[in-house]
């Protein structure tokens, strides 16, 4: 199957392009960067520019099967200015009907349009059960998201349409969680508003991905879906287990006045309560892989407790793995993908080639002081899997496991690195945000100096 895939750097935009490509279907997309696309796509693209306002290319409709619909303007980066309400609607709003139409004009093989949408068509509902069926509520969000669904309306009866309704994402690389876990390790996890009673709507990263997928793969299904867990949290559960799950202290409430004042009328997405239920969905035959927030919140917080930070980077490139990895067995090219003010040098090797067990010696500055670092190859499995713990050096602990997977013709890289820092809760206060946005900037680093190397 040929899917046109929008939103395609985003959180669930990069999961379902991977699972899009992993079973074996070509993805095109559309975005506003082809070299930073190229790089943030952790998947094989055919890609084409697109802004969301100006008409959509008619060649990225070439032989597409299916459209996954997911772009829009981010809606809590930043207070709700006049401008960005402006950049929040017409992305969804304008953009969905450049893409519709294009879909008319030139989709002729196109059967089928995953269209992404928002709970935050209900507004602020109370206690309110909500559904698919309910009505919408009134206010920008939910004027946007009802403007926004009404743009597939235009779609032929030979089109089959499916609006799905996200709640709150749960990840613990991006999206509301990944925001959450900075300030909770800090201890300044807090329920929102006194009483926290307000409904929150929520669902495992891993569930909307296989939601988008099930409704692009069974013909039976259409219409409105939600795109929420069959357990929805009060904000005051959902803040509790959170804390409980990192092994955190809860703050004490954050005032309504107080978020108000710090991020104006973008407050509401935060205070406002939606309690929706996936009557709709389950209906459809779907099976929820992390149906309760119990099991959600194991999956994600477990690998966190004890002040642990974990970092994701994923990379694809045109090779194989047996191509690739021949330059990760050499230690000094290390140092080409490591920034030039880490002064990192390799100092030294246990063995003539590295294998399990081999002992790496580093030096490195870390904010203008130097370091010692010793790691050990804990696991050395050619061409797909290597890692390396930290034997000696500046922090608790770092595990970091490399992983070189096949995928579209070439490779999907995949670097995790689990670290602590020192002095536990202090450390994280003292210098957890600093560390933080270091290992970011080193990531970054790598991937432009990975694309250089393998794209040619």
């Amino acid at each position: 199957m040929k899917v046109l895939l929008t939103g395609s750097t985003g959180l669930i935009g990069r999961e379902t392009g991977k699972r899009l490509v992993a079973r074996g279907d070509q993805v095109v997309t559309l975005v506003r960067d082809l070299d930073r696309a190229r790089r943030a796509e952790p998947f094989p693209a055919e890609r084409y520019l697109w802004n969301h306002i100006d008409e959509v290319p008619p060649e990225a409709l070439r032989g597409v099967d299916a459209v996954i619909h997911l772009a829009g303007e981010p809606i809590a980066d930043g207070r709700w200015t006049a401008d960005r309400k402006k950049r929040i609607r017409d992305s969804r709003v304008v953009g969905s009907g450049r893409l519709v139409q294009a879909v008319l004009r030139h989709g002729s093989a196109v059967k089928a349009f995953i269209h992404g949408s928002a709970i935050g068509i209900y507004g602020d509902r109370g206690e309110e059960i909500l559904n698919a069926a309910s009505t919408g509520g009134s206010g920008f969000l939910p004027d946007v998201v009802r403007d926004w669904e009404a743009e597939i309306e235009a779609l032929p009866p030979s089109v089959r349409s499916v609006v799905i309704r996200t709640g709150v994402v749960l990840a613990r690389h991006g999206g509301a969680l990944y925001k959450m876990l900075s300030l909770f390790r800090l201890g300044l996890g807090a329920r929102l508003g006194f009483s926290g009673s307000q409904w929150m709507s929520w669902i495992h990263l891993e569930d909307i991905v296989s939601l988008f997928l099930y409704a692009l793969d069974q013909q039976h299904v259409s219409g409105v879906l939600e795109g929420v867990s069959p357990e929805p949290l009060r904000n005051r559960d959902f803040t509790s287990r959170l804390a409980r799950g990192l092994g955190v202290i809860e703050s004490p409430p954050v005032p309504q006045l107080t978020l108000k004042l710090l991020y104006g009328e973008m407050a509401s997405i935060i205070l406002e309560s939606a309690r929706v239920e996936p009557k709709a969905t389950l209906a459809t035959g779907f099976q929820f892989q992390f149906p309760s927030a119990e099991a959600a919140f194991l999956d994600l917080l477990e690998p966190l407790r004890g002040q642990t930070c974990e970092v994701l980077a994923e990379q694809w490139v045109p090779q194989s793995p047996q191509t690739v990895w021949p330059y990760f067995c050499d230690e000094k090219n290390l140092e080409e993908l490591t920034p030039a003010n880490l002064k990192f040098r390799v100092a030294g090797k246990s063995t003539p080639e590295i294998s399990e067990g081999t002992l790496i010696d580093y030096r490195l500055s870390l904010s203008g002081v130097p370091f010692g670092w010793r790691t050990r190859i804990e696991s050395w499995q050619p061409p797909s899997r290597f890692i390396d713990n930290q034997i000696r050096g500046p922090y608790a602990y770092w595990h970091h496991t490399h992983e070189f997977i096949p995928m579209g013709g070439g490779t999907l890289m995949r670097d995790r690195v689990c670290y602590r820092l020192p002095l536990g809760w202090l450390g994280t206060v003292a210098a957890g945000w600093k560390v933080m946005s270091d290992v970011a900037t080193i990531f970054a680093y790598r991937r432009l100096k990975i694309d250089r190397l393998f794209h040619g």
